[in-house]
């Protein structure tokens, strides 16, 4: 988009723009970037939606709730693309779209750019402007629309390392909050932000005893006093990890450096030290892992083996949980997808630092400086080239 619809207003003055609603071809993902009641925000507005047919059956929704909402049902992807000037994924684009996507057309999705050079390479031939929900960033420095994907995750975490654990799965055949007279697991999550404490929480409440690493002194302070008893906050450090994974049999990495590849925690040699069976669930998989061994797997084939070590590292886990992840995702999304279609998204990111910090890529230039680092590409700052471009 590289301007709204010449001459074509709502009653309250803002541009309208048609907007259009992506089914998500990743596999197993069965999320949507909008609900009903979303697209009725919208179309309120004055702005026009394309949602692509059956795009919201996995969530639970049907085309006809989107045309009750006021949308257009529109057959195809290449059709939405070809339409729109915003267009909305849950998911990054896959390489079947990335000759569907226009110069100025403004994508907003998850991205993940510094996990994949290859999408980021393809999103800067395309030409258009690749907004990422996971680097927007509000007032307080927050990541607004990553926390509630970070909360279902982290929850999800708790979950699926409990069912791993099972003997039938490939696990040690542990219940991680035993019973009386048998000690519970112990679960080391590694990182105390949103995604980490959701995981421990978790956990906690299945029973076992988690060991939550951070290395903010002040995080740490908070977490000893709002978490359960048999949550023990710690002071991360290669030392602390090493020491702790001989004891765990569940390790879950959490941890976020923002719009860039995560640290590598847990190496190939600690795996030798741990015990058989044990399992690794990777939530920063989307990240490229905080694993040295880790890979990316889907939900159709969720794990494999190294050195006797079960790998989870399902890289869009809340797809598992599409009707709960839709509504938290759109509930976080929608404001910022409005002020988006508001105006020229020149004139958005202009006004608005936290839509700005969401620009990685645009007109074929690199705006995000940890995606930039993560491939050895030029960095140009979105305010440089704002003032490069007409």
């Amino acid at each position: 988009m590289t301007a709204p619809l010449a001459g074509n207003s709502s009653e309250e003055g803002e541009a309208i723009v048609i907007v259009g609603i992506l089914k998500e071809i990743k596999t197993e993902e069965n999320r949507v970037s909008m609900t009903p009641a979303g697209v009725e925000v919208m179309t309120a507005k004055g702005h026009q939606v394309l949602v692509e047919s059956l795009a919201g059956v996995g969530s639970g929704f049907s085309n006809e709730a989107y045309q009750a909402a006021g949308a257009e049902i529109v057959a195809t992807a290449a059709e939405v693309y070809a339409r729109s000037e915003m267009v909305m994924h849950v998911k990054e684009p896959q390489p079947s779209e990335y000759e569907l996507i226009r110069p100025g057309q403004i994508v907003f999705t998850y991205f993940h750019f510094a996990a994949c050079e290859e999408l980021t390479r393809a999103m800067l031939k395309t030409g258009a402007i690749a907004i990422a929900y996971e680097t927007i960033v509000d007032a307080d420095n927050t990541l607004p629309l990553l926390t509630p994907m970070s909360e279902v995750a982290g929850r999800m975490a708790a979950q699926q390392a409990a069912k791993y654990s099972e003997r039938a799965q490939g696990g040690r055949g542990i219940l991680l909050g035993g019973v009386p007279g048998v000690p519970p697991a112990n679960v080391l999550v590694i990182g105390g932000g949103v995604v980490g404490t959701h995981a421990a929480q978790m956990a906690c409440g299945l029973g076992a005893k988690v060991y939550l690493l951070d290395t903010s002194l002040n995080r740490l302070r908070h977490l000893s006093e709002v978490m359960p008893k048999n949550c023990f906050p710690m002071m991360s450090s290669p030392a602390t990890i090493r020491d702790l994974v001989q004891q765990a049999d569940v390790v879950i990495g959490a941890v976020l450096v923002h719009g860039a590849k995560a640290p590598k925690l847990v190496t190939r040699e600690m795996l030798k030290t741990m015990k058989k069976g044990a399992v690794l669930v990777d939530i920063a998989i989307d990240q490229g892992g905080c694993f040295e061994t880790s890979r990316p797997t889907t939900h159709t084939t969720p794990t494999y083996e190294v050195d006797g070590i079960l790998h989870y590292c399902v890289a869009n886990m809340p797809g598992a949980v599409p009707l709960t992840s839709t509504v938290a995702l759109t509930n976080a999304t929608l404001p910022y997808a409005a002020a988006i279609a508001a105006e020229d998204w020149r004139e958005v990111v202009r006004k608005h630092a936290g839509i700005r910090a969401g620009v990685n890529v645009a007109c074929g230039k690199v705006t995000y400086q940890g995606v930039a680092e993560a491939f050895g590409l030029e960095y140009t700052p979105v305010d440089q080239l704002l003032i490069s471009i007409p």
